[in-house]
């Protein structure tokens, strides 16, 4: 799997900007379809219907390579694309930036709206929750109960993530690894167990680390 960094999940982030009497506010959420990012766009344009553009563009996929821009009115290029190129450089994927814009009478230019839509995404993207999607190696454990107490100790002391943990005729827990922390983990694990324990690798998952 291959890391990437995104939205946090389950909230819009957004920001204000103001220049030459033209309001701009920027909306920032994760988004993992275009039907989702689609949807997001319609309930901003639904909500600021009054609005003179509602400015678009999101990038989808772990490798980023799902992107759309819109400038809904606006000259070509000035709106859309400037947000888009902000998400790209904040290197954020499964991302969805829409800018309201009411116009406040003074005409900024082509150069002035992309300046202008570029830092009111910006500054969203800076007020938002960024996550890094962090590949870890799920793990199961088995162990007898004699050995329960050390083990549980040590995955304490290394601030080890437990996920599950069954207590049957036999202990047998799943833990998070990342992939480079395997060998030494089953290496320490052997040693303080006298190898009296059996792992078995359940394949990798990706989860949300704060940036």
């Amino acid at each position: 799997m291959k890391n990437f960094k995104t939205i946090a999940d389950g909230e819009i982030f957004g920001a204000a900007y103001e220049v030459n009497k033209s309001k701009f506010f920027a909306h920032v959420v994760h988004v993992e379809t275009e039907e989702a990012a689609r949807d997001f766009l319609q309930m901003i344009r639904k909500k600021y219907f009054d609005a003179t553009h509602n400015c678009s563009a999101w990038v989808l996929g772990s490798r980023g390579d799902k992107q759309k821009s819109n400038d809904d009115g606006e000259p070509g290029g000035t709106a859309g694309n400037p947000i888009l190129e902000t998400i790209k450089k904040n290197d954020l994927t499964n991302c969805a930036v829409v800018v309201t814009r009411y116009f406040g009478g003074i005409k900024l230019g082509a150069g002035g709206l992309i300046r202008a839509y570029s830092h009111t995404a910006a500054i969203g993207i800076a007020n938002s929750k960024i996550v890094c999607m962090t590949t870890f190696r799920k793990i199961s454990l088995t162990l007898e109960y004699n050995f329960l107490a050390t083990v549980e100790n040590y995955l304490r002391n290394k601030k080890i993530r437990v996920l599950n943990t069954d207590y049957a005729d036999v202990v047998t827990t799943e833990v998070l690894l990342l992939p480079e922390q395997v060998e030494k983990f089953l290496i320490e694990l052997n040693d303080l167990t006298a190898a009296n324990f059996l792992h078995e690798e359940l394949g990798e998952i990706l989860i949300p680390i704060e940036v």
